[in-house]
Formats: structure tokens, sequence, C-alpha cells
């Protein structure tokens, strides 16, 4: 792999932004990987298939951000975005990544009932993007960083327009806006019968909060998915998982307390080595292979990572491995 283009941006310590992206001429690590642990430890398809507590989880958090919604129809905005901040973007992300969660259909064996509990998951983040992060997702573990198919990897403008401390703060602060408009931009794939179901129910339940409880309640709502996809510790994994601090390594886990909230999210080496096992049971992949994973690079911090990425002025959008479209992943 090479680090391509020519140096950017230098401070007065010699520290230097390049202006293109890693570029890999091997395949991703993650199939390889996955054979040889299987032929290894043949037990791991023992944890192949759904959760059968996702139904439940999901339940809980979408009733339990709905009635915080309709609590705060009549509060005052400071004490909302304080909530929101605190409160609701845990909720709201975590149900972000319940639809990570079921685009792998890990809730129920029926891929359509995955669908449906997707469509309900997505109620409280206030704007319809299950059915359609899906499809995008899925291509982002088929052909992970390959140019102009995987829409996780920021665009050339982007990485162009952020290139100091300042203008990567703002990036992070938005995002969560990024992350859902680049595809719709770079990609565009035509809406589909069930993107529309998604558009129908989302704002039926939009209306609804609107009309018998007012704009403050849906504010809320997009408030906590907002803060909760910017400058906050739970997305941290937006940046955790693919933006090469170490040039040898394209994806990284994370192996701290927020898992628990997450969906295991942070276990994301694992997760791409295996995206038919559930998050609540990716930690055994680990224990079962720890060989595969030990020597890899982690954190323990989302926010540090977080820190470290606004911070380190060797490191920006750019800072992805990408690779051009290999005949066998065609």
């Amino acid at each position: 792999m090479r680090k391509g283009g020519e140096m950017r941006e230098e401070d007065n310590e010699g520290v230097v932004m390049a202006n293109d992206f890693f570029w890999s001429y091997t395949d991703e690590p993650h199939a390889s990987r996955r054979r040889q642990i299987l032929s290894q430890y043949p037990q791991i398809k023992e944890l192949f298939g759904p959760d059968p507590f996702a139904f439940f989880k999901i339940a809980v958090v979408v009733s339990l951000q709905l009635c915080t919604a309709i609590i705060l129809h009549d509060a005052g905005w400071l004490k909302m975005l304080a909530i929101a901040y605190f409160f609701g973007s845990f909720l709201n992300h975590n149900l972000f990544l319940a639809i990570h969660e079921l685009s792998h259909n890990l809730a129920f064996s029926t891929p359509v009932y995955n669908r449906w509990l997707g469509i309900f998951a997505n109620l409280p983040i206030g704007v319809p993007m299950s059915i359609t992060f899906q499809k995008y997702h899925l291509e982002h573990h088929r052909f992970q960083g390959v140019d102009g198919i995987d829409m996780d990897v920021p665009s050339c403008t982007e990485a162009q327009f952020v290139t100091n401390t300042i203008s990567k703060a703002i990036w992070v602060i938005f995002q969560l806006f990024f992350y859902a408009l680049r595809p719709l931009f770079l990609k565009p794939k035509p809406p589909g019968y069930w993107e529309f179901i998604n558009l129908a129910i989302q704002v039926a339940l939009d209306g609804i909060l609107l009309y018998f409880w007012g704009w403050k309640s849906f504010a809320y709502l997009i408030l906590s998915t907002f803060v909760g996809g910017g400058m906050h510790p739970m997305a941290g994994h937006f940046i955790s998982e693919h933006y090469v601090f170490n040039p040898e390594q394209e994806t990284y886990s994370y192996y701290g307390p927020l898992n628990l909230m997450t969906w295991c999210v942070g276990y994301h080496n694992e997760h791409h080595d295996f995206p038919r096992i559930p998050g609540n049971k990716l930690h055994k992949v680990k224990e079962i292979a720890p060989e595969y994973y030990e020597g890899l690079d982690s954190y323990k911090s989302w926010s540090q990572v977080i820190y470290m990425y606004i911070m380190d002025r060797s490191i920006g959008p750019f800072s992805r491995m990408k690779r051009k479209l290999s005949k066998k992943s065609a």
C-alpha cells in the first residue's frame, strides 16, 4: 500500500497532511482472515444467527425516547437541548446502531421481519433512513474501500475543504450530515417500494407528534439525532472504525464500556470478519481466536479518538484506505 499525492499542509513542527488517500493493491483483509479463522476454529459458526432479544431491546428504547419527547412538549429550549445531548442522543444513536444490526438480518432469520423492525427502530430518529442505509451498508462490507462504491469513505470534496483543526472540528460536528448525504450525491440509487413504506410511516409518526404535542417534541428527536452523531462520545465510532492511524491497518476495534450501549459495534474487526454474528456475541470471537486480534491496534475511548482526529494535523478525511475494484469482487 502507499500514501498517494503530494503533502499539503505543514505546520511549524513539520507535521504534514496529504492530499490523497491511502491506496491498497490487495483485497480487503476480512474475507481472508474469516477463512483462516474458520479453518482453525469451525465452532465459531455456532455463533451465527439472530439475537433473540433484539426486538425487546429496540422496543424499550423506542418507547422510552418517544415518551421523553412527549414529556418535553412544553420544555424550555435550553432544558431540551441538555436532555437531548446527555440522554436522548444515547438513545437515538443506540437505535441507529440497532438499524445497523438489522441491516445484517440479526434480529430475525426472515429478512422482511428485520426490515419492519428497522422501520420501527427508525421512528425516534425523525428522518427515514433505515431501508436506504441497508443498501449502502452492505456494499461497504462487500466492497470495503473500493473507489466509487464504498460510500463510507469521505469524498474528495470533503477532504479538500477539511484541512486544519478548525475545519476538522466543524466536520465532526456535522459528520452525520456528510455520512447521510454523501451517497445520495455520489452514488444515488432509485428509491424502491420499501423506501416509500419507510417514508410514509416516518412522516405519519412525525405528523402525529406535531399535531398532538407540537414542534418541541419533534425538535427533541431531531436534536437527539443530530448531537448524538456529532461531537459526542458515541459518534467516535464513525472515526475509529476505518480511519487510518496506522498505515498497516484499515479496520480498528474499540474495547470500551460504550459497547454496552451500541450493540457492540466497537468490535469492528470482529464484525467485518463475521457480519453474521450478532453484536452480543462478537466478544466471543476474540475469546476463541485471540491471536488474530490481540496484535491489532485498538481503542478504549471513542472520545480520545475524536480528540486525536481533530488535533493530529497529519490525520484528516484523506486518512482512509481505498482500492480499485478487483475482478474477483466485481
